[in-house]
């Protein structure tokens, strides 16, 4: 048997378990590894589909010119395709894409622009903008637009989703993927909750992306973008490939936090992948930690191959010239409860205890904030600000039960969650985070523990 072209051999990629990143967390951990597809990366498969539709349209005809802009791996499947059909290819991409991605673009006969990073979308400057003017200028040119393009999520419908059902023989109760485009975590989502509507999908984030918070407030707020080094997952904006209905919930994961997970990938389980991989295992083990069973199957997809990134994430130098692998005596939150641990306890209330006890608690301790307890269930919160609001408004209050006036529960952290993660979340909104240790004791990360461990 044989190909009669490279593109035939797109798709079908192995599903493998992870045995080491993920110990403690409960569940099965698989992870669908896209390097396998002829361009090393999940684009493959959209890239593909996008040509095909145009061709089917009559909007690409024969001798025309693919023209896009990609963070690298999207030009690499058009390439592909272009050099399997006969176009001619030309690709914008910002400037903050590894030397590598342009490289291998080069490499395969694509025309590569290098445009600025920081400038908005709209901006005559930026790699979007470029695209669409050459699409304008160039005739018999086609723009595959794959933000907008929604033959992107019908690839990952029509071939990922499948494949990922059948390899787990329809047990997969969870599905993470990072969210860029949006194709890969729509598509396939849409697809695995036509079989079983109880997968739960997890969408994987970036800080200074505006998907997480668009989510849960249905708000665009431009104060949550702003320069990022993570390539491939994240926007500026909202492309109609991501169908917010379809993701259940959103994850932010730091770069550097992302990047140090992609090197545990390479050596702890043989993955050599690319960055937006290691933040997508981080985030979704984030996610596992706190709300996977024993009995259920995570599936996370991971796009690229660590060819991408030798001169970043691989190239020691560059992550100490970013501050990801520099030596802290704080490092993360473990550090941090290690320190604690000598230094006093958890003070937790039950949900019935009256509200004068409570506020008499923190007055004795001299503590600003205490989580809320029903059991052996952690279900909200107060603190001694709010606390002095309630009483100042109605000072009769102080014979009802906390539970009646409790905040929102403490949000909990994993424990090697680093410095600059915790100081994302430890905020206005949120002045502690909770963190459970090997031997499942609750633990408290305060605002003046984090600054502490910083000014060490």
């Amino acid at each position: 048997m044989y190909y009669n072209s490279i593109i035939e051999t797109i798709g079908n990629t192995p599903l493998v378990k992870l045995n080491n990143v993920n110990r403690g967390i409960k569940g099965t951990i698989l992870v669908k590894v896209e390097y396998f597809n002829p361009g090393n990366s999940m684009k493959d498969r959209m890239a593909l589909k996008m040509v095909e539709d145009a061709e089917a349209a009559g909007v690409l005809k024969p001798g025309g010119t693919i023209i896009e802009g990609t963070s690298g791996n999207t030009g690499m499947g058009l390439a592909l395709a272009g050099i399997a059909k006969g176009y001619k290819c030309i690709f914008t991409l910002a400037d903050k894409q590894s030397q590598e991605k342009i490289d291998i673009l080069r490499a395969v006969g694509a025309e590569v622009i290098v445009c600025p990073t920081n400038v908005t979308p709209d901006d005559p400057r930026s790699y979007y903008s470029v695209a669409k003017k050459l699409n304008k200028d160039i005739p018999n040119s086609f723009y595959p637009n794959q933000y907008d393009n929604l033959s992107n999520t019908k690839a990952h419908y029509e071939t990922t989703g499948p494949e990922i059902w059948e390899q787990t023989e329809g047990k997969i109760t969870h599905y993470a993927a990072g969210v860029g485009t949006g194709g890969s975590m729509c598509g396939t989502t849409k697809y695995l909750k036509e079989q079983n509507d109880a997968v739960v999908s997890v969408g994987i984030d970036t800080y200074g992306s505006v998907f997480k918070k668009y989510k849960e407030t249905g708000e665009f707020d431009e104060n949550e973008v702003y320069p990022y080094l993570t390539e491939g997952i994240g926007e500026d904006i909202l492309p109609k490939n991501v169908d917010f209905s379809l993701i259940d919930h959103f994850v932010k994961v730091t770069d550097k936090d992302g990047a140090i997970m992609t090197r545990r990938l390479a050596r702890e389980e043989g993955l050599f992948v690319g960055w937006s991989c290691g933040s997508a295992v981080f985030g979704a083990l984030e996610y596992a930690r706190e709300n996977l069973k024993e009995e259920d199957v995570m599936v996370i997809i991971l796009p690229d191959h660590g060819t991408r990134y030798l001169g970043k994430i691989y190239n020691d130098n560059w992550m100490k010239d970013h501050g990801f692998i520099e030596s802290r005596e704080f490092a993360t939150a473990k550090d941090i409860i290690a320190h604690k641990k000598a230094n006093g306890q958890l003070f937790t209330v039950k949900k019935d205890l009256k509200v004068g006890a409570v506020a008499k608690l923190l007055n004795e301790e001299g503590i600003d904030q205490i989580p809320i307890v029903d059991g052996d269930q952690f279900v909200g919160s107060i603190t001694a600000t709010h606390l002095l609001q309630v009483l100042i408004e109605s000072p009769d209050v102080k014979e009802k039960e906390i539970g009646e006036i409790m905040d929102k529960p403490m949000q909990f952290v994993a424990m090697d969650n680093t410095l600059d993660v915790l100081s994302s979340i430890l905020d206005k909104d949120n002045k502690a985070v909770l963190v459970r240790d090997e031997t499942h004791q609750v633990h408290i990360i305060t605002q003046h523990d984090l600054l502490m461990a910083m000014a060490n």
